[in-house]
């Protein structure tokens, strides 16, 4: 209800009898109703804000219309005003209103009887709204004049009221799309004044009842999408004036009655998804106002019938998902109007029909109808005249066989062209290309030979091309370049050869690409890496070599899209590239000393330099024996000098700018420390000595160690180094990581590089892992509820400031959750997955999702993007791992009990608070305990978009913690 309006609505209603002798009184009628109908609902896009209470006339206010001889409210129509709130009584006032439309708003509640009381009320429109319940049984034994009744696209439920019968002067009633349920009511055909009656979409049942033909004036029916039996009652034949029947999508069985050919005038029949069976009558031609029959989804067997072909004015015709024999009949060849044919999922044969390319002035044996499509060819000077509307065509799944006629060019309209799963052979015409708007093209599991169409660019706005499961060779042509909408490319399973064309990168909408098995040879583009979109590329079982591209969707790339390529590299697969080494220079034997003489020593005079290969070998071995000695010479010196000065191996770089150490060269590494702290006190011994061992984890081993200063620090030595990336892409992601700071996660103090060793510097935290102090801890050390919870809300206040980084752990568990000394949580191993370029989900769930129990579901669906709700679900296990003090996954003798299974069915029998830890003995307040654990099992929805945010989840804690007056609890 609207608060601000009170104060007027209630002086309105305490003054309004004061003022009866002074206004007109029906005039105040108007004006007090409006405005009791405005104080119930809310306006959030001000569209009523005209509605003034003090005006003495609503006439001018927005969504009223009024008679000008009288100045009474006739019409009301607020449609799409984004009203919310429930229907009031104040409309009842509006005695003289004749139309009436809420549609398309968020109005709930149930529907009142009261509206039925404005007698003069002859059309109600509460369409689109979020009305529910059942209809009051009394609310049409007043309607009076109602002519027109919608109640669409609600939730109202119950049987259709029976009190509808009374309503004689019905001319419209659309009760679509809401759950009225039971049987068809026989009355319903009483209403002989009805033109329209759509209760599609709803839970109806049983057969339809016998009486339609009392209907003589009834132009459309839409009984479709319930749950109907029975047959179609044979009095439909009757109602000569029918334009649209709908009865698709139930389960009506039979066959159709013959008196329906009757219906002349009837342009749009929908059949679908039904039990019809046997053939089609032949009557259906008779039928010949068709513009769409839909018979899909059916049992329907036979040939098509060739009356069909007296539908002259047939747009779309849909026969798929039957049983149809034989082939489509030459009377169809008069179709100038159809926009879409769809004869899929059936059983036609013989060559494809010629009479969709209709060719007007000669007839064309089959012969010639498998000519190459050459431009010379006699059959482009022949007059084509097309179906040039045709934009659907769907002939796959059948048996059609032959080839595809050259003259498919012609049908300048296409969008959709599908001729899969037949027996079709030759080549692709190159007059593909001419169809500029076609979006989707599948020509799969055919017979098809010869090569991808050069001409295929033509096609300018594909978007979906699919050529799998045949039998194309040669290359795959660079005009693929110029179908720059193409977001779908399937062609696996042929036998192409040749590279991969770098024209595919300039095709930013690719999402989905299919190249498997077949004998594609030499390197990826590295332009791929380029491609924004890219959700799949797969590869496997080609002839490519090299190394993949680097960067976008391949540094995630799944091992099995690139599988059976034995000449490829790289991580994902498991295999080293070679280095790339110099050309060596080579000197020509045979050249001559005049032309360069400068170079030559004075005691070779004028006499030709002639060098065999082999002697040019053992001087170059030579050459490397000598560098390799002094240089081993020298380090041992370097080495020597150093260790006299210091202990320590390696010198810390200072200062804020990450700037390089000193002593950086290929042998000793580069350290750089982000704070100027002073060298480690212990040497490099102590980065590597198992006595100094903090742990192991998925990324690597953590050491602890002591700078000069005193100060301990935590080294990890990373053992994913095949997948880490190169210096200067590792080195960028660790210093983000770097600045990364907060009083929850654990510091990232430095960083030491070789390309065979990395190790990262942190700060050290003394308390143990939060898996120890749950898991491994005595009863003395035992956390509290309280430390608990600061627990958790501490991990979720990382974790928040990470997502608000775009920074997405990866790797949440009990043992990556580190306790400072004074009990404040500190996440560490944040961010490291940004180190490896080839992280896909088999690499995430074996080498850094080591703990079982707490990866999220997606990471075993292919398809789904990972994002922070992955982290979101492992914070939810950890939030039920630290109030029950239980393992995520506890393995019995004879039993695995899974600990969000386990909360959650006691959730379920109201034994939650029995899930509490038992060490805490009680020791824990229930009204903070339940709601945190509700919570968790929030967290650990299947379904990611049911996940909150961790930034919710924060504010969630901080009600649970300090819950304000009046604030529900969580549930």
């Amino acid at each position: 209800m609207n608060l601000k309006a009170l104060p007027n609505l209630f002086l309105l209603l305490v003054i309004a009898p004061v003022f009866v002798t002074s206004l007109n009184p029906s005039l105040n009628d108007d004006v007090l109703g409006l405005i009791m109908f405005k104080a119930d609902i809310k306006d959030p896009k001000g569209k009523l804000v005209s509605w003034d209470e003090v005006d003495d006339n609503p006439c001018s206010w927005v969504g009223v219309r009024c008679n000008p001889r009288f100045n009474r409210v006739t019409e009301l129509n607020l449609y799409d005003f984004s009203l919310s709130g429930r229907i009031g009584r104040g409309l009842v006032q509006l005695q003289f209103l004749r139309k009436l439309s809420l549609a398309k708003n968020n109005l709930t509640g149930s529907i009142s009887p009261n509206i039925a009381r404005i007698e003069n009320l002859r059309a109600i429109d509460l369409s689109e709204n979020n009305l529910y319940g059942e209809v009051p049984g009394n609310f049409f034994r007043q309607c009076g004049s109602l002519r027109e009744i919608s109640l669409a696209k609600n939730k109202f439920s119950g049987e259709i009221p029976a009190s509808l019968s009374s309503c004689s002067t019905l001319a419209s009633v659309n009760f679509s799309s809401n759950q009225f349920s039971g049987t068809l009511p026989p009355w319903i055909w009483s209403l002989s004044g009805l033109r329209l009656l759509d209760l599609s979409d709803n839970l109806l049942d049983g057969e339809i009842p016998k009486g339609i033909e009392g209907l003589k004036i009834l132009r459309a029916i839409n009984l479709g999408k319930n749950g109907l039996s029975g047959q179609v009652p044979d009095g439909i034949g009757s109602c000569l004036l029918l334009r649209s029947i709908d009865f698709g999508e139930n389960s009506l069985s039979g066959r159709l009655p013959e008196n329906m050919q009757k219906l002349s005038l009837c342009s749009y029949l929908n059949l679908r998804g039904n039990s019809f069976a046997g053939e089609v009558p032949k009557w259906i031609g008779e039928m010949k106002s068709l513009e769409t029959l839909d018979l899909s989804l059916n049992r329907f067997s036979g040939q098509v019938p060739s009356s069909i072909g007296n539908l002259h004015s047939l747009k779309i015709l849909n026969f798929s998902g039957n049983g149809f024999t034989g082939n489509l009949p030459e009377s169809m060849n008069n179709y100038i109007n159809l926009s879409a044919l769809d004869f899929s999922q059936n059983s036609l044969t013989g060559d494809l029909p010629l009479w969709i390319f209709k060719l007007a002035t000669q007839k064309v044996m089959p012969s010639e109808d498998k000519l190459t499509g050459s431009r010379n060819s006699p059959l482009y000077t022949l007059k084509v005249n097309a179906i040039q509307n045709l934009q659907f065509l769907d002939l796959s799944d059948n048996a059609f066989s032959g080839e595809i006629t050259s003259v498919v060019g012609v049908l300048s309209s296409l969008q959709f062209l599908n001729l899969s799963k037949n027996s079709l052979c030759g080549p692709i015409p190159g007059t593909i290309g001419e169809l500029r708007t076609l979006r989707n093209l599948d020509l799969s599991e055919n017979q098809l030979n010869g090569s991808i169409p050069l001409e295929i660019g033509g096609a300018i706005s594909l978007m979906e091309l699919r050529l799998e499961k045949n039998f194309l060779v040669g290359k795959i042509p660079t005009s693929i370049g110029n179908c720059s909408s193409l977001s779908t490319l399937h062609i696996s399973e042929n036998r192409l050869n040749g590279p991969i064309p770098a024209a595919m990168a300039k095709l930013t909408n690719l999402q989905i690409v299919d190249l498997s098995f077949n004998n594609l040879t030499g390197n990826l583009p590295k332009q791929l890496a380029n491609l924004p979109n890219l959700r799949s590329f797969n590869i496997s079982h080609n002839n490519l070599q090299g190394e993949l591209p680097a960067g976008g969707f391949f540094n995630t790339i799944s091992p099995f899209l690139v599988s059976g390529n034995p000449s490829l590299c790289g991580s994902v697969v498991n295999k080293s590239c070679p280095r790339v080494l110099p050309k060596p220079i080579v000197l020509n034997p045979n050249s001559s000393s005049d032309s360069n003489p400068s170079y030559l020593a004075p005691n070779f005079g004028h006499r030709k330099s002639i060098l065999s290969i082999s002697a040019l070998i053992a001087i170059g071995a030579a050459v490397v024996i000598v560098i390799g000695v002094i240089a081993i010479t020298v380090l041992n010196l370097r080495v020597r000098s150093t260790t006299s000065r210091s202990p320590a191996a390696l010198t810390l770089s200072a200062g804020d700018d990450f700037s390089h150490s000193s002593t950086t060269d290929a042998n000793s590494g580069k350290l750089v420390m982000f704070s100027g702290e002073p060298e480690f006190s212990t040497g490099t011994h102590a980065l590597l000595n198992k006595d100094c061992e903090l742990g192991r984890g998925g990324f690597g081993v953590v050491y602890r160690t002591d700078l000069q200063d005193g100060r301990s620090v935590a080294i990890k030595k990373l053992t994913v180094s095949s997948l880490v990336k190169s210096q200067e892409d590792f080195e960028r992601e660790v210093r983000k990581l770097g600045k990364v700071r907060h009083q929850n996660l654990v510091a990232l103090e430095g960083y030491y590089w070789t390309p065979s060793l990395q190790l990262l510097i942190y700060e050290y935290v003394s308390g143990g892992s939060l898996y120890k102090h749950l898991h491994e801890g005595s009863c003395g050390n035992l956390l509290s509820w309280n430390e608990r919870f600061n627990v958790i809300f501490g991990t979720a206040k990382s974790l928040a400031h990470l997502h608000q980084l775009n920074i997405i752990h990866y790797n949440i568990k009990s043992s990556n959750v580190l306790i400072d000394i004074s009990g404040e949580p500190k996440v560490g191993d944040f961010g490291l997955a940004r180190l490896l370029p080839m992280l896909d989900r088999y690499v995430l769930s074996s080498k850094i999702q080591s703990a079982l129990g707490y990866m999220a579901p997606e990471f075993a669906c292919k398809t789904v993007k990972i994002t922070e709700k992955c982290d979101v679900y492992a914070f939810g296990v950890l939030v039920l791992e630290v109030v029950t003090g239980k393992k995520p996954v506890e393995y019995m003798e004879d039993d695995v009990v899974v600990l969000c299974d386990m909360v959650r069915g006691a959730l379920e029998e109201g034994r939650v608070d029995e899930c509490v830890d038992g060490r805490l003995l009680g020791k824990f307040p229930v009204e903070e305990a339940i709601p945190v654990m509700k919570l968790g099992l929030i967290c650990t929805s299947r379904v990611p978009s049911n996940r909150p945010d961790m930034g919710e989840v924060v504010n969630i804690m901080e009600l649970v913690r300090c819950p304000s007056d009046g604030q529900e609890e969580l549930g």
